[in-house]
């Protein structure tokens, strides 16, 4: 284990190379790509096109109800969003770290879903 922050690279169904980095200090070793990678991002696209209808309600005045409505729309749809990517995380990342002995990952895991869960 390095104390360099881990990069990890993702290569998308369409040939997408995405490479990041998350905020643990060991590195992985390995690459992985995630099954659900342009759902994920639909699904973002969607929730931002819907915060900024939001914004604009907002800028014109509208009717608080309407809004706190609208909002909350948005934040299930990031729930939802937050489930998918912790299955494909599990079902392909923690699946490899097991596989290769990385306990670390599992602590990240916990950190994680305890962060995604407030």
């Amino acid at each position: 284990m390095s104390t360099e922050k881990g990069v990890h690279t993702h290569t998308l169904d369409d040939g997408t190379v995405i490479t990041h980095s998350h905020e643990h200090e060991h590195d992985h070793g390995h690459t992985h790509s995630h099954t659900h990678t342009k759902a994920v991002l639909n699904r973002l696209s969607r929730a931002i096109g819907h915060m900024e209808s939001i914004k604009r309600m907002v800028e014109s005045g509208r009717d608080c109800t309407e809004v706190l409505i609208q909002l909350s729309a948005v934040k299930s749809a990031i729930n939802n969003t937050g489930k998918i990517i912790l299955q494909d995380h599990i079902e392909h990342c923690i699946v490899d770290a097991v596989e290769h002995g990385d306990k670390e990952a599992l602590k990240e895991l916990e950190k994680a879903i305890d962060r995604f869960m407030k």
